[in-house]
């Protein structure tokens, strides 16, 4: 399976090739993770990546223990195929 890229940090390299989102929902399917965002237009875009790039992810959001990533801003590459 391919899987889509997700950063808690603004990427410092290829920015143009990179996009932003705030967390809707995150939620586990077949062992991966799932993030579900909203894009500045409005649109809702789905990114699975492995569960522990998604754990990864949400450790190096600026969140207090046990808080939700939902309302988070993260950049997205969604792969395409």
């Amino acid at each position: 399976m391919s899987h889509d890229r997700v950063r808690a940090r603004k990427p410092t390299h290829d920015v143009d090739r990179w996009s932003v989102g705030t967390v809707e929902r995150t939620s586990r399917r077949s062992g991966d993770a799932v993030f579900e965002l909203r894009t500045d237009e409005g649109e809702t875009v789905e990114l699975v990546v492995t569960a522990a790039i998604g754990e990864l992810v949400v450790s190096r959001l600026d969140l207090e223990a046990d808080e939700s990533p939902v309302g988070a801003r993260v950049w997205y590459r969604k792969r395409d195929g």
